[in-house]
């Protein structure tokens, strides 16, 4: 499910690359009948090197006007009788596209198009064939704007650091592939970028500090990868940022405080690392917050107060992280929440009833805790989540069976509730049926006792994560 909500943020991401550029009308090419030569034979050139396809120069002769192919865009340039050529899209999306070649190849001659603005390649090289991005391939005099390499499992060897020549680059999303290496520190040059993606690679080393220099950085995503050491402070002055995703890598250290710094961020994911808490009570003043994941890190702290603080807040992932205490009342302030995960923790005392009341709650994850005491959620928020409440594996948890009489099969693993033994006048009797004063925990029980004890504990198996479907329609794209 993880690897679910990513694909779908990057198939929300294509999508928009692809189809918020500028379209030549019919009525621009009056009077521009063709390309400058040199133009036509690269192109030429370059699909010749990638489609698996030996008749796609007869069939398209004319690729800007007569005979047009979906993947290429042309326009002409103020001044100018001629077209060029601006953007060049090959992948499975285009239709009629051929597959590419088994040796595909990216050309040199992708260096006679100078007015190229957007080249994007989906599911082009592919294994077992290995293609690694020539240093070449960039310079100085390049006018791309947008470069989208995505999906195509035969690209690897390292990233070159000659990308920091692309000066107007403003997308850069080279998202599973092969890449291997570190993160070149000289992308932090690129000082034009807005969306950096680097998902679902083998990248390694550090997240270099020179990235916190691109200001203009909306998206940052570097998740999927085996990068290392602690997350850099400098990333604290992406002002701009509205999504950051480093999930899935082997990150340590501590949460910077500086973070506590990007006002406009939505998402922050840092699941899947061995970050250590504290959480910084900076984040905080992440008044945009709507998507908060640290899952499955070594906080091993209590549930940070301020959380109950950021009002926006849709999903809160906390799951497998180690926490102790209670979990806060002030939670049930977060009135816009859709799902929160608290599973796989050592939380312990009562579920807030003030959870039950959250009106667009649709999933709540407490399994595996060490809480305590009767269920007092309301029917009406029980039923609604039906098998999307959780509440297993939490030994001294139970219910009054004749409140939930009809709903206890979505309160798998909390057993009925009986009164206290000055209640009821008799002895407690645990699950050995030896009539003890001791409950199976340990917990001594007396006549002074109050409340209602667990008569039965349910041998359950080990519950996973709750799953967040959520969608990225928060992406702002500037083109």
């Amino acid at each position: 499910m993880d690897t679910l909500h990513h694909c779908l943020f990057l198939i929300l991401l294509s999508l928009s690359v692809l189809t918020q550029l500028p379209i030549v009308k019919p009525s621009e090419l009056d009077g521009a009948s063709n390309m400058a030569n040199e133009e036509l034979l690269a192109l030429f050139e370059v699909m010749g090197d990638l489609l698996d396809d030996s008749t796609w120069v007869d069939t398209h002769p004319h690729p800007c006007t007569d005979t047009p192919w979906p993947g290429i865009q042309c326009e002409l340039l103020p001044g100018d009788t001629l077209l060029h050529v601006t953007k060049l899209h090959v992948g499975p999306d285009v239709a009629t596209t051929p597959a590419c070649k088994s040796n595909a190849k990216l050309s040199l001659s992708i260096l006679k198009l100078p007015h190229l603005k957007t080249l994007s390649l989906f599911n082009c090289f592919l294994k077992p064939q290995n293609v690694s991005l020539s240093s070449s391939l960039f310079t100085n005099s390049s006018v791309l704007e947008q470069l989208v390499l995505m999906s195509n499992s035969g690209l690897t060897g390292d990233i070159p650091s000659s990308l920091s020549q692309l000066t107007r680059l403003r997308v850069l999303s080279l998202s599973q592939n092969s890449f291997n290496g570190g993160i070149p520190k000289e992308l932090g040059q690129l000082v034009k970028l807005q969306q950096l993606d680097l998902s679902y690679n083998f990248l390694t080393g550090e997240i270099p500090q020179e990235i916190g220099g691109l200001t203009s950085l909306t998206i940052l995503d570097l998740s999927w990868n085996q990068l290392s050491g602690s997350i850099p402070s400098s990333l604290g002055q992406l002002s701009s940022l509205q999504k950051m995703d480093l999930s899935f890598n082997k990150l340590g250290g501590n949460v910077p405080r500086d973070l506590g710094s990007l006002k406009k961020l939505v998402l922050l994911d840092l699941s899947r690392n061995a970050i250590s808490g504290p959480i910084p009570d900076t984040l905080s003043q992440l008044e945009n917050l709507q998507y908060f994941l640290i899952e499955n890190n070594p906080i091993k702290t209590n549930i940070p107060s301020f959380v109950g603080a950021l009002k926006k807040l849709l999903v809160l992932g906390l799951s497998g992280c180690g926490l102790f205490g209670p979990v806060p009342d002030s939670f049930g302030s977060l009135s816009n929440l859709t799902a929160l995960s608290l599973d796989r923790n050592s939380l312990n005392g009562s579920i807030p009833s003030n959870l039950g009341a959250l009106p667009h709650l649709g999933q709540l994850n407490l399994s595996q805790n060490h809480l305590v005491g009767e269920i007092s959620l309301s029917s009406e928020f029980i039923t609604r989540l039906g098998k999307r409440l959780d509440v297993r594996d939490n030994k001294e948890l139970c219910i009054d069976q004749k409140r939930y009489q009809n709903l206890s099969y979505y309160l798998e693993g909390a057993p009925p509730c009986i009164d206290s033994p000055k209640a009821t006048n008799k002895p407690w009797v645990d699950q050995t049926g030896t009539g003890s004063g001791t409950s199976k925990s340990g917990m001594q029980t007396s006549d002074g006792e109050k409340g209602r004890l667990t008569i039965a504990h349910l041998g359950l198996s080990d519950s996973s994560s709750l799953f967040f479907y959520f969608g990225f329609y928060f992406i702002i794209m500037y083109f």
